[in-house]
């Protein structure tokens, strides 16, 4: 890990003078999460860099600008710099803002401008100084994946060393040790059945180096390599990028090793999913403002009405939070899927859970359980703080907290009456489309940047998926 953060351009290139760095690495995410960079010789970067920015092509950027403005400026933002351990050259890697060249301002698409809008938001508000988030990102590790779809043919194939269905095959080169979970009963199993101790303490490492602060880590549910690694929480923009750092980090050690890896909500049937549960709590003066000893959970009016927020919002916001066709195949009845929309203290089958804090105001949070690691972190994070801002300034409230196995009570009357999540992306996108004013009564999000998430997620990716023939249906329909 550096010494210590740079916290101003010439920090930064203090530190890449002292460090010996040859490329500093220019790293951003397109409107829908997914990581993108530009690399630079340092013998061409100085403060103006930093101060001024490069240009970019932003109509070759997913969910950018049209090719008739497609000139976009990088700002590399010196406070997120950090030694990248992925390359074979001593190379820094930088986050960067994104602004508009010809107004000469934040462009509204930009993913870290939106958290930072957000930000700014509950401080200007008077309701926080801070919104601190935990994000928990699980993922799979596989040995091998193979996948394909033409005209003739549509397939994914995947195999995993340590998976319950590896028992019975026969190895040519290496024999089965037995060491296996049975399926879904992986979560925090010793080794050697837990196959991925040594790699995850070894991402844990990376992570560390790059300004991510691990906490634990441990094998998931899912007995074909399922994984999580848990890091310390921190203000929303700050977690949005660590958040993607992790994704890296995880990725591309696992790649080091000949091995791969999704964070595909739910990429095997009959196996628990991957999801990002989000923790938050908002501070106002070194005080946890969601702490209130005596009432439920210890939960203040101000949390309470943040979950009132979160629940009233839920189905617009799962758009954002779980935004793909697969994250639909997570959220769904069983596997500890939280698809009811209710709250209560240390219930994993409700969609907001309270973790038991011991009485202590420091770790007393919320946590939202619908998200998964498919999401683009800087909308889902922002998305989340607006829709608990306008529980707080509405005063919603959310119905009673429930405290039994919700799935218990699914076929009574009491348990019909509880709300579900949308059953597919396709909801999902409606939800958003007739309840969004909460995203841009002030300004974080854009009604354009909407109207454009949701027209490229009909076509791009519902449209894509409906119009191929599914395996099943072959099984289903062949024989007609």
């Amino acid at each position: 890990m550096m010494d210590a953060t740079p916290r101003n351009a010439r920090d930064a290139l203090k530190l890449i003078r002292e460090k010996e760095i040859q490329f500093l690495d220019m790293k951003f995410v397109d409107l829908f999460g997914a990581l993108q960079h530009v690399t630079f010789p340092v013998e061409g970067v100085d403060e103006g860099t930093f101060l001024d920015g490069v240009g970019f092509d932003g109509s070759s950027v997913r969910g950018f600008q049209p090719i008739h403005a497609s000139d976009m400026i990088l700002q590399p933002d010196p406070t997120s710099l950090f030694i990248d351990p992925f390359f074979d050259d001593p190379t820094a890697s930088v986050f960067c803002d994104i602004t508009e060249p010809r107004e000469h301002k934040a462009y509204s698409r930009d993913c870290r401008g939106i958290a930072r809008r957000a930000e700014n938001l509950i401080r200007a508000l008077g309701i926080a100084d801070v919104a601190y988030f935990g994000p928990e990102l699980e993922f799979f590790v596989f040995d091998d994946v193979r996948y394909d779809q033409r005209t003739q043919h549509g397939f994914y194939y995947i195999n995993v060393e340590s998976a319950f269905w590896t028992t019975g095959q026969a190895h040519e080169e290496k024999p089965s040790l037995g060491h296996i979970a049975p399926q879904k009963h992986a979560y925090f199993a010793a080794p050697p059945v837990d196959f991925y101790h040594n790699l995850r303490s070894k991402m844990s490492i990376l992570l560390r180096e790059v300004g991510v602060q691990p906490e634990l880590h441990h094998h998931e549910v899912a007995a074909a390599g399922q994984n999580e690694i848990g890091f310390k929480f921190g203000p929303l923009m700050r977690q949005a990028d660590n958040a993607v750092k992790y994704k890296y980090v995880v990725k591309n050690t696992a790649h080091r090793y000949n091995k791969t890896v999704t964070f595909m909500p739910k990429p095997l049937f009959e196996e628990a999913g991957s999801g990002m549960h989000v923790n938050i709590s908002l501070w106002k003066g070194g005080k946890n403002l969601f702490y209130e000893p005596g009432r439920y959970a210890d939960l203040s009016p101000l949390a309470i009405n943040f979950i009132g927020g979160l629940l009233h919002h839920a189905p617009a916001l799962c758009a954002f939070c779980s935004p793909t066709t697969n994250s639909y195949r997570r959220l769904v009845p069983g596997y500890e899927a939280p698809i009811n929309l209710v709250y209560a203290q240390g219930n994993r089958s409700a969609c907001i859970r309270v973790p038991f804090s011991g009485g202590k105001p420091k770790t007393k949070r919320i946590e939202f359980r619908c998200p998964d690691p498919s999401c683009n972190p800087y909308l889902a994070f922002s998305s989340i703080l607006l829709a608990g801002i306008d529980g707080i300034q509405n005063s919603i409230e959310p119905p009673p907290p429930i405290d039994e196995d919700i799935y218990e009570i699914a076929g009574t009357e009491r348990g019909r009456n509880i709300k579900s999540t949308p059953e597919s992306l396709e909801k999902a996108l409606d939800a958003l489309e007739d309840d969004h004013d909460f995203l841009v009564r002030d300004g974080v999000f854009t009604k354009e940047l909407i109207d454009i998430w949701i027209r490229t997620k009909r076509h791009d990716e519902i449209q894509y998926i409906s119009l191929r023939p599914h395996p099943g249906e072959f099984n289903l329909y062949f024989d007609v």
